[in-house]
């Protein structure tokens, strides 16, 4: 028990000061969504800008490329929850699962084309980097429009990036996406409810 405490103090020891502000922005940023509240496109943008540079140094080319894309979201999604919906503030809505079907297909035959791309260009386990990458982008795009479902997709995203950050070293941002996986469950109850109550 002495030895996993002082390898997880060590680990603590290890990570960068930049990591722990990214940490920090990135669940205030979770937090804040859960609420609908719109600053949270504001600490998606810190965090973003901070993984970019993380993600690029320990070779997780998809990782680095996905936070650019979340860099330009979140001036999107700031957008589009303010002056979205007619000019108005957005409310949530649900999708068809015939239309999520088809998503989630076209974007699987993406996974393999990242994966490749950034193998090639020597990223560290490609495949699963670009799986994360890919589905990100769909969730990302799910959240900006205020879909109920983009909770579903964060899930399974969550539990394998916790996994991928892990075997990469970035402790701490494994830690954070553990805790991902319990806010996105909080966080599909919280707006289920608030779109039953739009829909009453």
């Amino acid at each position: 028990m002495t030895d996993i405490w002082q390898q997880i103090v060590t680990a603590w020891q290890a990570q960068s000061p930049l990591e722990v502000v990214a940490v920090f922005a990135a669940i205030m940023y979770l937090v804040l969504a859960i609420r609908e509240n719109i600053w949270c496109w504001l600490f998606a943008f810190i965090s973003t800008a901070i993984y970019i540079y993380l993600f690029n140094k320990v070779s997780l080319l998809s990782e680095s490329l996905l936070n650019i894309y979340y860099l330009i979201m979140a001036i999107y999604g700031w957008y589009q929850w303010k002056f979205g919906d007619n000019h108005h503030e957005r409310h949530i809505i649900s999708w068809p699962w015939r239309k999520h079907v088809i998503l989630i297909v076209l974007t699987a035959l993406m996974v393999p084309v990242l994966g490749y791309t950034t193998s090639q260009w020597g990223a560290s386990m490609p495949y699963l980097d670009a799986f994360t990458t890919c589905y990100a982008v769909l969730a990302t795009v799910m959240v900006a429009h205020k879909v109920l479902e983009n909770w579903h997709y964060w899930l399974v995203i969550n539990i394998v990036s916790t996994y991928l950050f892990a075997v990469k070293g970035l402790y701490l941002t494994s830690a954070l996406f553990a805790v991902y996986v319990i806010l996105t469950v909080i966080g599909y109850f919280n707006w289920r409810k608030t779109y039953a109550q739009q829909m009453a």
